[in-house]
């Protein structure tokens, strides 16, 4: 299986919701983890074949831009699997 991991960063919490729900509606992902960096920065670790992952990141990444809220995003793909792992252990 050819996964990757993607990662995006954004300000609030309902942007963070919105780009969820609309990366895992352009694409067949799943969302493994969000997390409250701060009061403001919200990250949304998703993961998938690479070519999806590549896909909902990029849509993330427009919508995010759109509204002037895009802090960072990452695509890692071919990542260890004790990369997902950890980040489920330690709820990241």
């Amino acid at each position: 299986m050819n996964e990757a991991l993607g990662m995006i960063e954004v300000y609030g919490v309902a942007h963070s919701i919105l780009i969820a729900d609309s990366m895992l509606k352009t694409a067949n992902i799943r969302v493994i983890s969000t997390e409250e960096v701060s009061q403001a920065y919200y990250t949304i670790v998703i993961a998938g074949y690479v070519d999806s992952v590549h896909l909902a990141i990029e849509h993330g990444r427009e919508i995010a831009g759109k509204a002037s809220v895009l802090i960072a995003s990452k695509v890692i793909a071919r990542q260890m699997k004790e990369t997902i792992t950890s980040l489920l252990k330690n709820n990241v």
